[in-house]
């Protein structure tokens, strides 16, 4: 017979713009092979990257503004309203609001962060938008993101100091695993009450990212280093893919099938 265990959803987060602001949420309906709602919607291009609408395909993250070298990005506070397609930034002294579905709201950002963050610039900044059956994630594949708030807690007691979930960038943050449990369910199946599944489908390699503090900006810790030092590997955290489509609340128990 199949082990099962249970663990608690605490929080739920979306990031519809890569490398900015993550946005709490009370629930989240996720489609059968689907991506995360609201998750990675657009991105910043650094510089000329290649991206083809017509023809999307993942290409590496560094090709993007992104929190790995541009840590600049956290001391941004933005907002995204899905009926309007409107993005609300606060930040380097400025507070507008940008329709990213017009090329003058997309402008009005890209002009914000000529202002904001020159000298991370490769070249001209452009907003990209995700076409229909893609997003901007880090995954070529698995597109749910999960962190065991229990291997947090290990980070912090490895550096001595706090360290905010929120560095990991994570769309689910669980509890009810032991510290680094989640690395060994690759392959088992998460199933909510409701009938909603998810197939965790590979490890998280953590990067520089989480170095940044989410709040200040500030890159003040080494976790990827000491994860390495500690563990041997990089990993905290895992993917899953949607193989079964419902709806996920805050405070759901989640059972691991496998």
């Amino acid at each position: 017979m199949a082990q099962r265990s249970t663990l608690h959803l605490s929080a739920l987060y979306r990031y519809p713009v890569k490398g900015l602001s993550p946005e709490p949420l009370d629930a989240a309906s996720l489609e059968t092979s689907g991506y995360f709602p609201g998750d990675r919607l657009y991105a910043i291009e650094n510089g000329p990257s290649g991206f083809n609408t017509v023809a999307p395909r993942h290409l590496p993250k560094i090709k993007y503004l992104m929190l790995m070298r541009d840590e600049a990005l956290a001391q941004l506070r933005t907002r995204y309203d899905d009926a309007t397609a409107t993005l609300h930034v606060e930040g380097g002294g400025e507070r507008f609001a940008a329709d990213l579905a017009t090329a003058e709201g997309r402008a009005a950002l890209e002009d914000f962060l000529r202002r904001f963050m020159p000298g991370s610039l490769r070249g001209e900044p452009r907003v990209l938008t995700a076409p229909e059956q893609y997003r901007f994630t880090d995954s070529r594949t698995g597109f749910v993101s999960i962190i065991n708030l229990a291997s947090v807690r290990a980070v912090e007691a490895m550096l001595d100091r706090p360290v905010d979930p929120l560095r990991f960038r994570g769309n689910l943050l669980v509890e009810g695993l032991e510290p680094w449990a989640e690395l060994g369910i690759v392959g088992a199946l998460l199933e909510a009450p409701d009938g909603l599944r998810l197939r965790v489908t590979k490890r998280t390699e953590r990067c520089a990212a989480t170095n940044v503090d989410p709040v200040t900006g500030e890159r003040d810790l080494e976790i990827p280093w000491t994860l390495d030092r500690h563990l041997g590997h990089r990993d905290c955290g895992v993917y899953a893919e949607i193989v079964a489509g419902g709806t996920l609340r805050v405070g759901d128990a989640l059972t691991v099938i496998g």
